[in-house]
């Protein structure tokens, strides 16, 4: 579904990326994990198209997207849930879901999608009317996936999921994204938490300083004795 071949990538003369390569089967869910400051949004961010590489190629379904623009890149199905949520605190709810809806083939099914969205997370339907800012972190984060399936992906990337929520919240929204998943959307989560990211995902791909150092079957690199030390503290 998707092919990142030997990217790199620059912020002015800074190099952040160095010849990386992943792939995301469709169907499938996929963990892109690393420390801190290792790479991890500034891959996202060129899949999405918000950054320009400066070598490789970004394939989805076939069609380069590396020459494409953001709005563009949605329009195929690749949708973002970004780091921090990125809420409008002044909205309710329900008016930042349907921000999620404004590309074409996603504003038709709009009132089908926000259902959708509202059988996933009965909390939002609950406090659909408040204001996005009054939530706590958990529903706050609720909202930004609920966002993002409103644009009907069919490649839906969450940049660091458990930011600042405590470890149960973290549980239910683990559990959360499996049955999206299994309604037909495929994932690539984007995580510091290694530990509980192997435990949902069929493949991983490890950064660190920018670069691709492992990569595998997630069930065999949670026993990987490098990952262990490294990232398990084993």
């Amino acid at each position: 579904m998707l092919k990142v071949n030997n990217i790199d990538l620059q912020y002015g003369e800074v190099q952040v990326l160095w010849d990386v390569s992943l792939a995301v089967p469709e169907g499938s869910i996929v963990a892109l994990l690393g420390a801190n400051a290792a790479g991890k949004s500034s891959v996202i961010n060129a899949l999405s198209g918000l950054y320009k590489i400066t070598k490789g190629s970004i394939m989805l379904f076939g069609k380069d997207l590396s020459k494409m623009e953001p709005n563009e890149i949605v329009d195929l199905g690749l949708v973002q849930v970004p780091e921090g949520r990125k809420l409008f605190n002044y909205m309710t709810i329900e008016e930042n879901l349907l921000l999620g809806a404004y590309a074409k083939r996603a504003r038709k099914n709009m009132k089908n999608n926000l259902e959708k969205v509202y059988t996933i997370f009965p909390m939002l339907r609950e406090f659909k009317n408040h204001l996005a800012g009054e939530m706590s972190g958990g529903q706050q984060q609720m909202c930004a996936i609920g966002r993002g399936l409103m644009a009907e992906p069919k490649l839906l990337i969450i940049d660091e999921l458990s930011l600042g929520l405590a470890p149960i919240l973290i549980r239910d929204l683990l559990q959360n994204l499996i049955s999206i998943n299994k309604s037909g959307v495929t994932l690539l989560v984007v995580e510091q938490n290694v530990k509980q990211s192997l435990a949902i995902a069929d493949y991983a791909f490890v950064l660190e300083n920018g670069k691709c150092i492992l990569h595998g079957e997630a069930a065999k690199l949670a026993e990987d004795p490098f990952l262990k030390k490294a990232y398990l503290g084993i």
